[in-house]
């Protein structure tokens, strides 16, 4: 976690860099009296608010590494694959559910970008997908 924290603080203090060279190439570029005029104002701001991004990124790791109180397993070279947790979660690998859930969220956004008579179709198959995907273990060979 501690090469996280290093890596999140490069890229802001990388993205503030780069920000102020941006702006600094824009105000030489663009010949116009006005300061004002000069820097390129999109950009500008994009590559600030990476860098503020980055360093609230940069900053939550930092805590959540100093409240763990202790080097993760993963982070020591030492560590074997069993030290970390053996809990992942529970999950369906036979299950179809997930696909039709994509389906129907790639219907709906067919449905906003081609016409409109989709979305409602998409948003059916949606309500069907997530009472089967939820329900998925209370019906059939799986129920417990």
């Amino acid at each position: 976690m501690r090469t996280n924290v290093g890596l999140w603080w490069l890229i802001s203090a990388f993205s503030f860099v780069v920000a102020v060279v941006y702006t600094v190439w824009a105000l030489l570029y663009y010949p116009q009296p006005d300061l004002v005029a000069r820097v390129e104002w999109v950009g500008t701001i994009a590559l600030l608010f990476l860098a503020f991004m980055s360093a609230l990124i940069a900053f939550y790791v930092q805590r959540v590494h100093k409240a763990q109180g202790g080097e993760l397993p993963e982070d020591t070279l030492t560590a074997d694959i069993d030290d970390g947790d053996p809990e992942i979660g529970e999950f369906s690998p036979w299950s179809w559910w997930p696909i039709v859930l994509a389906f129907s969220a790639a219907l709906a956004f067919l449905g906003l970008a081609v016409g409109t008579w989709l979305l409602p179709i998409g948003l059916g198959v949606f309500a069907v997908a997530i009472v089967g995907w939820v329900y998925e273990y209370y019906r059939g060979y799986f129920a417990r």
